[in-house]
């Protein structure tokens, strides 16, 4: 979708099970990121993302994750315009990290 980059939730399970320097960035809302996170899971909304991107660095992969895939989506299509190329979307974002057997947690 739109020409990005994607991982499966099996590879970012095995991703943060080897160590792999990444930043796991929730793009969801406010209320939805209220009803858990994956691990380690950063909340930025999507509204919030041109504000922030200043935030975000180059030295790491970024993934975004939101509910099904498609406003993460759009982050990622958003920072690779802004010169970012190690942007992820998670294919099927939390519904499918929670329907393939991984845990969320309350967000801090």
């Amino acid at each position: 979708m739109f020409g990005i980059n994607e991982i499966d939730s099996e590879t970012l399970k095995a991703w943060k099970e080897g160590g792999k320097s990444i930043r796991l960035i929730d793009v969801r809302s406010v209320p939805e990121i209220n009803q858990g996170i994956i691990q380690d899971g950063e909340p930025l909304p999507l509204n919030l993302l041109p504000l922030k991107t200043n935030e975000l660095d180059t030295d790491h992969d970024i993934i975004f994750y939101c509910r099904s895939g498609a406003r993460s989506a759009q982050a990622c299509y958003y920072m690779k315009q802004n010169g970012f190329d190690r942007v992820y979307n998670l294919r099927g974002g939390i519904m499918d990290w929670l329907r393939t057997g991984n845990n969320i947690v309350s967000p801090a």
